[in-house]
């Protein structure tokens, strides 16, 4: 089959999620807008993550998956996602399913005139100090980044797989995927989702991770952009 479309489940001790992963990604993939496959990263799960993605691989013919040697990080998982995916749009969802797979339809619908589409989590269900630490890591990015985006932590993204695959991606960078594209003079838009407690497994991020980490990246940011090379080719044979 011809794949439009390449969905990357990062996966970090997720074996109670993966059979609920499995039902709702198989049946959005009956629904999707554009032909999908399913992509899981298992960044060098401890559980029995692997041996139940390989048990749905074996199953689905649209699931195929990574595993990595050893424990990278979210942006490592995405970044790897990016690289391997070989359809013109790639999107990412977390393991958790605190979005709906269903979600990707509202974000494809905009993606022709756009090179990113994020999610924005409404009515988050997520505790006070989660919420207000995600609020005010957001703040402190967009005021670095200029991007406008209200919720780049949202885990429901849609991108143009070429211009993903020109993110140079580093450690925490997966939280200004829009502002990389805006780099590259992409257009982004923001689009309402739904969002639900986490069921199962645990939380992979703490205060440090969801604000004082985030900070400091916007650093790393402001670096990158002075450095960033852009070009666009006028003529070639």
């Amino acid at each position: 089959m011809s794949y439009e479309f390449t969905i990357i489940v990062p996966v970090y001790n997720e074996e109670d999620n993966l059979a609920r992963v499995e039902e709702e990604l198989l049946a959005y993939t009956k629904i999707a807008s554009k032909t999908t496959k399913i992509l899981f990263v298992n960044d060098g799960s401890k559980d029995k993550s692997q041996q139940l993605i390989e048990d749905i691989c074996q199953r689905n013919d649209a699931f195929y998956y990574i595993l990595f040697k050893e424990n990278r990080g979210l942006s490592a998982a995405i970044k790897a996602g990016f690289d391997y995916a070989d359809t013109p749009l790639v999107g990412y969802i977390d393991s958790d399913l605190q979005t709906a797979p269903s979600d990707f339809n509202l974000l494809l619908e905009h993606i022709k005139d756009n090179a990113l589409v994020t999610g924005v989590r409404a009515n988050r269900k997520d505790s006070f100090v989660k919420n207000m630490s995600s609020k005010i890591a957001n703040g402190i990015r967009r005021a670095f980044t200029k991007d406008g985006m209200d919720d780049t932590g949202c885990p429901l993204k849609v991108i143009r797989t070429d211009y993903a695959k020109r993110i140079p991606m580093f450690k925490g960078l997966h939280r200004f995927l829009p502002a990389m594209i805006l780099l590259q003079n992409g257009s982004i838009k923001q689009v309402p989702v739904q969002h639900f407690p986490r069921i199962a497994g645990q939380a992979k991020f703490g205060l440090w991770n969801r604000l004082l980490g985030p900070l400091m990246d916007c650093f790393a940011y402001l670096w990158m952009k002075k450095k960033y090379i852009n070009y666009d080719v006028a003529k070639k044979k």
